[in-house]
């Protein structure tokens, strides 16, 4: 596989990246996860989780766990579950309570029909062979186990891309600049569904579109930050194009008194 594609691929599953810098700590992460915080409506999505989970007993395991806030929550919950956190960045887990380990979604340390639910929580699109690590999933849970893995639409926040486009272009002096990295595009909503059905026979969607509204430029600028692990991989000089998309903002604030983006993102949960 070559060509632009290939590109995007690698460098959004390539495991230095991912344990060096992107999530070598949970720093970016957070970032990430922070921007919610002005989504309306707010989902409650470890609520959402363990609603799933509340007829299920045993164990169950996050794969790619990143920095606990789900295990956290389920273990305040249902203190009657085991819980299990995985991930391949060991610096991401330095914080996590629990039982913790350091593994690959592709080759999971655990028996087969040893769990009684699998949780993928954005972190499919990192795995190499998503093909794989979804056998593997399937291959862990118990027969009446499930899993639930989660995601981003192709079209999720398509407004902080076309800022980054206008940002860059002004950067590089034309008048669009080159696409920014997408890490659920390998496995968005539209994809999921498919790849998820080779290996279980019901695969349930969950939707969870909401507007994200901000007064501040901060959580948009703080968001695209959180992607310079990727920086060489942006086709512009970085610095330049967030200090130019942070002025966009902040003129557009000014003149609208918020800046909103269209958050799409969901849940999906498989069973056999």
């Amino acid at each position: 596989m070559t060509g632009p594609c290939a590109g995007h691929d690698a460098a959004v599953t390539d495991r230095s990246t991912l344990t060096g810098s992107a999530y070598r700590n949970d720093r970016a992460l957070a970032a990430r996860q922070s921007l919610y915080r002005w989504q309306a409506p707010r989902y409650d999505l470890p609520g959402l989780v363990m609603e799933e989970l509340k007829a299920l007993r045993g164990t169950v395991v996050d794969v790619g766990c990143g920095n606990g806030r789900f295990i956290q929550r389920i273990r305040a919950g249902r203190p009657d579950l085991r819980l299990l956190g995985l991930d391949v960045s060991a610096g991401i887990l330095d914080g996590v309570p629990g039982h913790v380990g350091i593994a690959d979604a592709e080759r999971l340390p655990l028996r087969s029909h040893s769990v009684a639910a699998a949780l993928a929580l954005h972190m499919l699109y990192h795995v190499r062979d998503i093909p794989q690590a979804v056998g593997e999933l399937s291959r862990v849970i118990t027969e009446r186990g499930i899993v639930i893995a989660s995601t981003n639409s192709d079209r999720d926040k398509s407004e902080l891309n076309q800022l980054w486009e206008r940002a860059a272009g002004d950067v590089l002096g034309r008048e669009k600049g080159p696409s920014r990295i997408s890490l659920s595009a390998r496995f968005s909503l539209e994809k999921a569904r498919d790849l998820l059905g080779e290996a279980f026979g019901t695969v349930r969607s969950i939707d969870l579109p909401g507007t994200i509204t901000v007064r501040s430029a901060e959580p948009v600028v703080a968001h695209m930050e959180s992607y310079r692990a990727w920086a060489d991989h942006h086709e512009v000089p970085f610095a330049p194009t967030i200090e130019r998309a942070r002025e966009i903002v902040d003129r557009h604030i000014a003149q609208h008194g918020a800046f909103s983006i269209e958050a799409r993102g969901g849940l999906l949960v498989c069973s056999r």
